[in-house]
């Protein structure tokens, strides 16, 4: 029995409209593609993929609730026969690491043509993966982040000035625990305080 072949059925994910509706626009041009459901954060985007199930969901990195490589992870969990890939203006070596591990098939920037968008949708939907050359190479240079998972997180959780005992409410962890892990993240990051710790591994995409 010959199987019924049909457009590649896309969700597209990203908080900035206008940048996702010229994506939606441009690739309604194209014949064998078809967005099937748009979303503008993390949540909606996971609850889309579900809803509609599309064959390939295209994800901005950074988006409200839930960043793109969460949401990739939630995708491969959840819906293991929709591929992903992510689309920023945020590429950092860390992060291409990431979203290769939560099983993204695709990275690229959002300074892509329409024409390359759609070669790199048809790629990723064919099982092939894509990866920006030049953060490819980034990639490799930088090397892989010293923090443990625990220090990442609460690092990034001290992002926006929270104290400590916020912090330590938040990971669930005692307050000396926090500040265990955040002595020891801005030493292997050779950072004089935790601000400076946040914005080296934000740089380099650790967090």
């Amino acid at each position: 029995m010959t199987a019924v072949s049909g457009p590649v059925r896309i969700l597209l994910a990203d908080d900035e409209h206008l940048i996702r509706g010229a994506f939606a626009a441009l690739l309604a041009l194209e014949d064998d593609l078809l967005v099937v459901a748009e979303a503008a954060s993390g949540p909606e985007a996971l609850a889309m993929a579900l809803a509609h199930r599309p064959d390939v969901a295209v994800l901005d990195l950074q988006m409200p609730g839930m960043d793109g490589v969460k949401v990739a992870t939630s995708i491969r969990d959840q819906l293991p026969g929709c591929r992903t890939m992510i689309v920023t203006s945020h590429g950092r070596p860390g992060h291409l690491k990431r979203a290769l591990a939560a099983g993204v098939r695709g990275f690229a920037p959002k300074t892509v043509s329409a024409r390359q968008l759609a070669e790199i949708i048809r790629t990723v939907h064919a099982g092939n993966r894509f990866v920006d050359p030049e953060l490819a190479a980034d990639a490799i240079s930088a090397g892989d982040s010293p923090l443990t998972a625990r220090e990442a997180e609460v690092l990034e959780l001290s992002a926006y000035g929270a104290p400590v005992s916020e912090i330590a409410e938040r990971a669930s962890l005692s307050q000396g625990t926090v500040r265990n892990y955040l002595s020891s993240a801005m030493t292997k990051l050779g950072a004089e305080n935790r601000h400076t710790a946040v914005r080296l591994a934000r740089e380099r995409g650790w967090v």
